[in-house]
């Protein structure tokens, strides 16, 4: 029997490293392909990858989980405190090869029990229109569409939930 595990991950291991190419990789080319129809350029793609390696992810105040398909890596998740009793869900991706197995939503729980552990009444986050894969999930699991919480230039949906 093939299942999930999901465990806290330094934000600088190999294995989220991966996890965030292969995440960072999927979101900017899906934006250029939509927009302007090519993938990212790759020189682009190294520079944004290095500019946000997760330092944000780390206790005492954030997360990262990655979950595992049989022992081998397929996901991630991210959660970090905003303010006091707000933390943000971030970097939830799964890899395509093992969705549809229930490790979005899993990922998803396990982020909220992790930002209760470190305080947070309510989870809030961010995404694209065109993920719109993300936004059913989110919707599925509970989370309310809302006001904007921050200025991305890429957010164009807000949701969030009560952890109470």
């Amino acid at each position: 029997m093939t299942s999930w595990t999901i465990t806290p991950e330094p934000y600088d291991s190999p294995v989220a490293a991966a996890l965030w190419r292969a995440y960072y990789t999927e979101v900017s080319d899906r934006w250029y392909l939509l927009h302007e129809g090519h993938r990212t350029d790759p020189d682009e793609l190294e520079r944004e990858i290095a500019a946000q390696p997760g330092a944000e992810l780390t206790p005492p105040d954030g997360r990262l989980l990655v979950g595992r398909y049989d022992g081998r890596p397929a996901g991630s998740a991210g959660v970090r405190l905003l303010e006091r009793g707000t933390a943000e869900l971030t970097r939830v991706f799964v890899d395509e090869a093992m969705r549809g197995k229930g490790g979005a939503a899993l990922l998803v729980r396990a982020a909220e029990d992790a930002a209760r552990a470190l305080g947070a009444t309510r989870m809030v986050l961010d995404t694209r229109g065109d993920l719109v894969e993300a936004r059913a999930l989110y919707a599925r699991l509970g989370y309310e569409e809302t006001e904007p919480y921050n200025d991305s230039p890429y957010a164009e949906h807000w949701f969030r939930r009560s952890l109470s």
